[in-house]
């Protein structure tokens, strides 16, 4: 969730004031007794302009508005067991407004807010949510069939559901950033979601559609003589394995000659790269080297996805080689993973 955005929090402090103002005048001023009520909760909502809608699910690093009675004798907030800090001059006897700290646990938590006046302990359920769900290195293997596991690389997997298309699939294990699930009978060509509470996220790529993920398939794979080295890790773009090539200036990384024409259900292919800043490459396609319109990639040193459609690619029927050329003459180190179809 995001928080308040800045342009609003001019407006939301003036309502905060006159909230506090007013619940501050009908507050009593006996602080000096020795009695205390015991502290009562009776809602907490987002500080936000507009409705102030009672919620049970709140986001770290958002303010929220805890009504009730018996605060005016504040002592402790705690989220999660975590003493979490409030500025008392955002206290009154029936309101308390107080940010959930970035450092509030979210994982095998007791999903609770406790509130300690002199008065007394109250517990109130109300749950802090992680972020919502990232997919980092997408999903392996890509080319799995039903039955087959496959491993979901990202953050913020909490309790998860996922999805194949509409389908949903058996989640076999999983931690905040690692779910293994079993692909689900009519998973072909779906993309894959991740959800959870706080939202979701879906694969940017389809299930069956790859030509490299952490191997080859189709017979496309550069031969060794091209002198490329693969490498496994967590630095991938996708799963967990990439390759790459120390290109001097103009050399190339050609692939194995190959035929597919198997292709009515994609729209193109796409691929990960990423080299020296500013780089450019050449996608050499099918073999077309002389080709003036071939896509000329400009690359940066942080992975990215990118898509060239059948059009981009001399209205290509098939596929048969898939090459690079380095493309400023400087050469550097490229970095190659991801390389699949695009679903139509």
């Amino acid at each position: 969730m995001k928080n308040l955005k800045t342009k609003n929090i001019l407006a939301f402090f003036i309502m905060l004031s006159i909230v506090v103002g007013s619940l501050s005048s009908c507050s009593t001023d006996d602080n000096s007794s020795s009695s205390f009520a015991p502290p009562v909760i009776n809602s907490v909502s987002r500080a936000q302009e507009g409705d102030l809608t009672p919620t049970t699910v709140g986001y770290a690093n958002n303010m929220y508005i805890i009504r009730g009675s018996g605060f005016l004798s504040l002592e402790k907030v705690y989220f999660n067991d975590t003493d979490t800090y409030f500025n008392p001059t955002l206290v009154t006897d029936t309101a308390v407004f107080v940010t959930v700290d970035q450092n509030t646990p979210y994982e095998n938590a007791s999903n609770e807010l406790v509130l300690v006046t002199k008065g007394g302990t109250v517990t109130y359920p109300f749950v802090v949510a992680p972020p919502a769900p990232q997919m980092l290195r997408g999903f392996n293997p890509v080319n799995a069939s039903e039955g087959d596991e496959i491993t979901i690389y990202g953050n913020f997997f909490l309790d998860p559901v996922v999805t194949f298309g509409s389908i949903q699939a058996e989640v076999v294990s999983n931690t905040l950033t690692e779910i293994v699930v079993k692909a689900p009978a009519g998973s072909d060509k779906q993309y894959v979601t991740v959800t959870t509470i706080s939202g979701s996220v879906t694969s940017t790529y389809a299930l069956g559609t790859a030509l490299y993920d952490d191997i080859w398939y189709g017979g496309f794979a550069p031969p060794d003589w091209n002198n490329h080295v693969y490498e496994t890790n967590d630095t991938a773009a996708q799963g967990t394995t990439y390759f790459k090539k120390n290109m001097g200036g103009w050399d190339n990384l050609q692939g194995e000659w190959s035929w597919d024409d198997q292709i009515a259900d994609y729209a193109g292919i796409r691929m990960s790269l990423k080299g020296p800043e500013g780089s450019k490459i050449k996608l050499v396609f099918n073999g077309n080297w002389s080709d003036d319109t071939a896509p000329v990639i400009t690359l940066t040193s942080e992975w990215k996805e990118y898509y060239f459609t059948w059009a981009d690619l001399l209205n290509a029927d098939h596929v048969q080689n898939i090459s690079f050329q380095e493309f400023t003459g400087d050469g550097g180190v490229y970095y190659f993973d991801n390389i699949g179809y695009i679903l139509k």
